[in-house]
């Protein structure tokens, strides 16, 4: 299971926690423009925006699981259980994979406006990258500076909606979550205040009882109250730094630990974290274990060229014993 949030902070931060029980040989990678994107109906894209994500490489081919192009533009692929329907060819709509959207919406939009017209007249195609690689039941979100967008393939078609919270979980679809969410409209960062009776002599006995009431499960209906309460509360920076901080701390907040969610004989955990700043094109992550925030500023690099540039994603980093010496 996954969270995304979108955080606007001066500059608009995007990023996600990737929950699974296993790892892929993921990484940092960047597409230039002219990188060419074969897809399963017979077209290519040979000249698109350049763009940056978190992706499994194979076959040459960056299998994206969250992105950012040179625009802005962001998205994120989270898994979509016992809700996603893909589709044969439907007459009169592009017919493209699951794993092909993020590089398409990426790589021909600059914000979500243009998604929005872009997703009418997409039908995702129940079609795997190969046998080794099943098809993954998905929804998506989009964000831009402006807005955010929620795409779920469903029986009916790709619908989409207008996502104002700026956070996605995983199922139910994305109209439960809006309305379970109306349950927790009176949490608050106000301290708690007493409204059972004018003639008892109630006052809170701890910090924080604004938000009694506040789901801490890891399921994905109480992931997505947690994280929209926390994001709305969460203060800005006037700092970079402040900020990039700031959103690591968001979606620690709703991350997933070694040992908490049995599956089988395997456990889930966040593999990684990411923020991108869409503003400054850079990508910041972190992983299970490493809690350094590494980034890459895609715009240290040319956006123009046909060949992947990646990177690994650094998942282990060693513990800061200070010495005696240190001190002297």
């Amino acid at each position: 299971m996954c969270t995304a949030i979108s955080f606007h902070a001066g500059e608009h931060y995007f990023g996600r926690n990737l929950d699974l029980e296993y790892s892929y040989d993921e990484q940092i990678v960047i597409t230039p423009r002219q990188y060419p994107f074969f897809f399963g109906n017979g077209e290519a894209l040979t000249e698109h925006y350049a763009m940056i994500g978190t992706a499994y490489v194979s076959d040459g081919y960056p299998l994206y699981y969250d992105g950012m192009n040179e625009k802005g533009l962001a998205m994120a692929a989270l898994a979509f259980p016992g809700e996603a329907v893909y589709h044969e060819n439907m007459r009169e709509k592009l017919n493209i994979t699951p794993y092909e959207l993020i590089p398409y919406i990426l790589g021909k939009c600059d914000s979500v406006k243009k998604a929005r017209l872009l997703l009418k007249n997409i039908s995702l195609l129940s079609r795997p990258f190969c046998e080794e690689l099943p098809l993954t039941p998905l929804h998506f979100i989009i964000s831009d500076q402006k807005e955010s967008l929620t795409a779920e393939p469903t029986e009916k078609g790709l619908l989409l909606y207008d996502n104002p919270f700026g956070v996605l979980t995983n199922s139910p679809s994305f109209d439960f979550h809006i309305k379970n969410l109306q349950a927790y409209m009176a949490l608050s960062a106000e301290p708690m205040e007493n409204r059972l009776s004018e003639t008892l002599p109630f006052s809170p006995y701890s910090r924080g009882m604004g938000a009694l009431g506040l789901p801490g499960d890891l399921s994905s209906p109480s992931r997505f109250v947690r994280a929209v309460f926390t994001k709305e509360n969460a203060l800005a920076s006037d700092t970079e730094e402040g900020n990039v901080h700031q959103f690591f701390h968001l979606l620690d907040s709703v991350k997933q630990i070694r040992g908490c969610v049995r599956l089988d004989e395997k456990y889930e955990y966040t593999v990684y974290s990411s923020c991108y700043n869409t503003a400054k094109g850079i990508y910041y992550y972190t992983a299970y274990e490493n809690r350094i925030i590494t980034g890459i500023d895609m715009n240290q690099y040319p956006k123009e060229g046909s060949s992947l540039l990646s990177f690994p994603l650094l998942k282990k980093a060693p513990l800061h014993i200070i010495s005696p010496s240190s001190l002297e």
